[in-house]
């Protein structure tokens, strides 16, 4: 089985993005939300079997671990009440979308994280994903004011209620900014991979892994600039008393395989433990077109993999097994169905 960690609802019906806009416009002119606009179950359908599950099924993978739009999270747009009623909406589409293919897709939830609101009143949305609607995980954004960078760092005690409640409910969080308004970062080529390096750096500066020994996080785009300069963090470590990379940080975090050329995916190999990747793509996500290097697409990630020197173990490892380690909510529901 080939299980992609990494999809985003990219192709979400006009009605729920039309919804969004009046929303932000109503929160503008201090007026009341209109009511969610029904979607049926064919246009939900429609977008996903031309999109994400024919390519799905083209490019051989079997699953994906799926979640809102995450340039749309945009919890730095309007207040907390404008966060908390668009990210239940997110989600609630997410749900629909893995009622509609349960053997396809599974879903991970987006937090209504509005600047300066205490995480502690993003976790009844977590549980209800996770409790109610059977998701397997959460997307965490670790600078909610879309790239001012305003928020402590994801160590500080600040976050610990969210770190609880995840240990209690068994689920990993992918480390996962929103669109940037700030114009020094383009959104997919600068403040994506921006804030997954930042993201390491902070945990490797913290000692988060001590208080939170269950914890696991997911670095997306292949953990952005750390496996390049891997041995600047390895030093980094040693400069600022810290256990080794593998000791201090690499047991409970993870990197995906959302990096689109092969020389990127072997150097992704070639650093990093292949205990800690997860197969994912991004697909119909931050980079859409054709390689004319290759004539393939940029996010046919599979194609990088599956040209590695990996061992049948390793290549099971990558596809499968550690998404279900990382993600035992998953593995549960996969087990319950009869995979092994």
């Amino acid at each position: 089985m080939i299980i992609d960690c990494h999809g985003h609802y990219t192709t979400a019906p006009e009605a729920h993005s039309l919804w969004r806009r009046s929303q932000v416009a109503a929160f503008e002119a201090n007026e009341p939300f209109s009511t969610y606009p029904v979607i049926s179950d064919d246009e939900i359908s429609d977008t996903i079997e031309k999109n994400q599950l024919q390519l799905l099924r083209d490019r051989g993978a079997d699953m994906t671990i799926f979640s809102p739009r995450a340039s749309a999270m945009e919890p730095n747009v309007g207040d907390e009440s404008v966060s908390r009623a668009w990210s239940r909406a997110c989600n609630d589409l997410i749900a629909r979308v893995v009622t509609l293919f349960p053997d396809s897709f599974v879903g991970v939830c987006q937090l209504p994280q509005s600047p300066g609101v205490a995480i502690e009143r993003s976790l009844d949305e977590l549980e209800r994903c996770v409790v109610e609607l059977g998701f397997v995980g959460l997307n965490l954004n670790p600078d909610p004011s879309g790239g001012w960078w305003n928020a402590p760092p994801i160590t500080d005690p600040s976050w610990y209620p969210l770190y609880e409640k995840m240990v209690e409910l068994d689920v990993p969080a992918m480390i996962h900014v929103s669109a940037s308004c700030n114009v020094n970062f383009h959104t997919t080529g600068a403040y994506y991979l921006n804030a997954d390096t930042t993201a390491f750096m902070q945990l490797l500066q913290g000692d988060l892994f001590s208080v939170f020994p269950d914890l696991r996080l997911i670095i997306p785009h292949g953990g952005g600039a750390v496996p390049y300069h891997w041995g600047r963090y390895r030093g980094l470590a040693d400069m600022l008393g810290k256990p080794t990379l593998s000791e201090h940080v690499m047991k409970n975090v993870f990197f995906d395989t959302c990096v689109y050329h092969q020389p990127g995916v072997e150097l992704l190999f070639d650093v990093i433990d292949v205990d800690n990747i997860l197969f994912g793509s991004e697909m119909l996500g931050a980079v859409r077109g054709v390689d004319p290097e290759t004539g393939h697409h940029f996010d046919d990630t599979k194609r990088y993999v599956d040209a590695l020197d990996l061992s049948d173990a390793e290549r099971d490892q990558v596809y499968c097994g550690n998404a279900r380690r990382v993600f035992p909510r998953l593995d549960l529901a996969l087990l319950s169905r009869g995979t092994s």
